[in-house]
């Protein structure tokens, strides 16, 4: 390879901001040799003030983060993740001591003064079998719809005249299936106008704190934020018992709850015209 003789000067850019500017000479090859000279001097500058901003703002974004993450933490203990549980017994006191047949009917729910919205609608099932509703008790959110379909070889009408809920589901026959959804919180009592013995309870929640207790009549509710809330527990044959319970982040736990059914009485309801049922009627052969 062979250079030209010859001086020259050359001017390049490095990249932005960047400059190398040479000077010098080029000495041929020899005829002996393969191997080109150079000599001269070269001047290299550059700007270093992009790459200094460039790590002002790496210093700038590496103060926030331990912001940030701080926030991200709080975060997530306001969407539930620090959030506990409330779990307890119910127990229901029977005449002459009896152990108590129906206790998963009890419903246990929470009040407090954090406004969380109920839960999302669902849709459940009474049905209705022998002359019963099954289950009996049930508790949804608002907004919920329930099924009644009707597994006997006869005439049903659901109907109910409680006070927030009131509907007539009208007469309809085996293999039928007819609904009704819950626009309003509150207990709802529900009874057949043809069997006077049938009844179900439908507890619709305005908040997303409640359940029913297990046949055991254990319970758990969660997740539960931190703070005071006012426990109910609930059964048909029992007056209603509240109780003050303080939730922290580990929750609230061994809560017992009794319940008294000594002094429960079946009492007979009115039809949906509001006038009593026929003398027989508990005696019906359909």
């Amino acid at each position: 390879m062979r250079f030209a003789a010859g001086a020259g000067v050359g001017v390049g850019v490095g990249g932005e901001g960047g400059v190398c500017a040479a000077s010098g000479r080029a000495t041929a090859a020899s005829e002996t040799s393969n191997v080109a000279r150079i000599s001269g001097s070269w001047r290299f500058r550059y700007d270093y003030s992009k790459l200094q901003r460039l790590e002002r703002n790496r210093e700038h974004a590496m103060r926030w983060i331990p912001l940030l993450v701080g926030v991200g933490c709080i975060t997530a203990v306001r969407l539930g993740i620090a959030q506990g549980r409330v779990a307890g017994r119910v127990t229901l006191l029977e005449r002459g001591g009896k152990s108590s047949p129906d206790l998963a009917a009890a419903v246990v729910y929470l009040e407090g003064e954090a406004v969380d919205g109920a839960a999302p609608p669902v849709t459940v099932d009474i049905a209705i079998n022998d002359k019963e509703f099954v289950p009996r008790v049930v508790v949804v959110p608002v907004g919920s719809t329930v099924r009644f379909p009707n597994h006997d070889p006869f005439d049903h009408n659901v109907f109910s005249a409680s006070g927030p809920n009131p509907f007539d589901l009208g007469q309809y026959g085996r293999g039928e299936a007819k609904t009704w959804t819950f626009t309003s919180p509150g207990l709802v009592r529900i009874f057949c106008n043809v069997h006077p013995r049938m009844v179900a309870f439908v507890e619709v929640m305005a908040g997303r704190h409640f359940t029913q207790a297990a046949a055991d009549g254990s319970f758990e509710i969660a997740p539960v934020p931190p703070g005071t809330w006012l426990l109910h527990a609930w059964h048909e044959r029992s007056p209603q018992v509240e109780r003050t319970v303080s939730v922290t982040t580990a929750g609230a736990s061994g809560i017992e709850l009794q319940l008294d059914a000594r002094g429960f009485r079946w009492m007979p309801h009115k039809n949906k015209y509001g006038k009593d049922y026929p003398t027989n009627a508990g005696r019906e052969r359909y």
